[in-house]
């Protein structure tokens, strides 16, 4: 693992290139089409409550409801996910300062359980993962799947070796994964990378079907969110 910065070489280097492992085809055409009928069937089924999320946000801070936010895809391609906002306005600002130092991967871990930066709304939102939710709309874009390594920022991104690269970028990205099942908010970006490279290496549709159980377990008791 990379304890410091990638070089301007590594930073640069074409992941689009890079090959995913070879999975069923079988198995990658059930997933679709699991994420496509889940992520409509939701985004249906929630829409009033999507509007009483949006007026709850708005009412408690200033800003706007939704958040978007470049993050690295598979591939290594960048794309726009959206969540609901749950930090106040400036908080990816500070966000990016922060960031910037990253030196140990194992030693950082993104989220503070007393962050003065999140919002009233926004801590209720994280514990129940109700911010998550517009991510089914990258979902039915093809860019984000339900299971799969949770989307990396390009600041944590470049600290990766080629060979950690290569397998994490392999796979769409995901509303949830081994990580957040294993831990959640108390891992460290090490170790989530560690999580997310086992379930590129360990794949399969069955696999999927079990994290999803366990991450509706994981929600409903609250443990390991803020």
């Amino acid at each position: 693992m990379s304890n410091g910065p990638a070089s301007s070489e590594e930073r640069t280097e074409d992941l689009t290139a890079l090959a995913a492992p070879a999975y069923p085809r079988w198995q990658l055409a059930a997933k679709r089409s699991l994420d496509v009928l889940i992520s409509a069937f939701l985004l249906i089924l929630i829409s009033p409550l999507w509007l009483l999320i949006v007026f709850w946000i708005r009412l408690d801070s200033t800003g706007p409801a939704l958040f978007k936010q470049i993050r690295v895809g598979r591939g290594g391609r960048p794309y726009t996910i959206y969540k609901f906002r749950t930090m106040v306005q400036d908080a990816e600002a500070l966000d990016r300062e922060r960031l910037a130092k990253v030196q140990n991967l194992d030693e950082f871990v993104y989220q503070q359980k007393e962050d003065p930066r999140i919002t009233r709304s926004g801590r209720f939102l994280r514990k129940t993962s109700l911010d998550e939710l517009p991510q089914l709309l990258n979902i039915l874009k093809g860019e984000m799947s339900l299971v799969g390594p949770r989307p990396e920022v390009p600041d944590i991104a470049r600290h990766f070796t080629p060979e950690q690269r290569r397998l994490r970028f392999a796979v769409l990205p995901g509303v949830t994964g081994l990580a957040q099942v294993n831990g959640r908010s108390e891992l460290t970006v090490g170790e989530i990378l560690a999580y997310d490279i086992r379930y590129v290496r360990d794949w399969s549709f069955w696999l999927d079907l079990r994290i999803l159980a366990r991450t509706v377990v994981v929600v409903l008791s609250g443990k390991d969110a803020y």
